[in-house]
């Protein structure tokens, strides 16, 4: 009779293995929103886009975005159409998985995308609430964030 059964240690990594994949894909997934930040505020600016404000709100372990405002100086304009090429780190793979996304798709993946970064779990508990600004001419993305949290304090007395 002949056992088949795998042990842990045979269908997963040692755990430097597995350290040295995590580092490799933290530092592509850097260089790609390096790189996918870059695509889409180009093609942002070529549809003479100045700012994109995208404003999130969550709590309850569930968040989302509420609103994206597309700004044209201090004009409001409709969202470019058009797509872009994304590119997305994938586990244990050196290269990166290339996807062609709508301009507005690409705007609300980076939004989240700097959420995770930043603050992974914004949308649990209290969660937080703010704004995502791309500003195309400066190339940077900010982000505006609004913490909530409940306190509570509690006295006991003895007498």
């Amino acid at each position: 009779m002949t056992d088949h059964s795998e042990t842990a240690h045979d269908i997963s990594p040692p755990l430097g293995e597995w350290k040295t994949l995590d580092a490799l894909r933290n530092q592509l997934e850097a260089e790609l929103f390096s790189l996918n930040k870059a695509v889409l505020l180009d093609a942002l600016a070529l549809a003479g886009v100045t700012h994109v404000v995208v404003t999130f709100d969550g709590y309850g372990d569930s968040g989302q975005i509420e609103n994206v405002e597309v700004r044209a100086g201090d004009d409001a304009t409709p969202m470019p159409e058009g797509t872009i090429e994304i590119a997305e780190a994938v586990w244990g793979q050196s290269e990166p998985q290339r996807s062609p996304l709508a301009i507005a798709t690409a705007v609300e993946s980076l939004a989240y995308d700097v959420l995770e970064r930043t603050h992974c779990g914004w949308e649990n508990s209290d969660g937080a609430y703010g704004d995502i600004t791309f500003d195309v001419a400066a190339h940077t993305i900010t982000l505006d964030y609004n913490e909530r949290y409940t306190t509570s304090e509690h006295y006991a007395h003895n007498f």
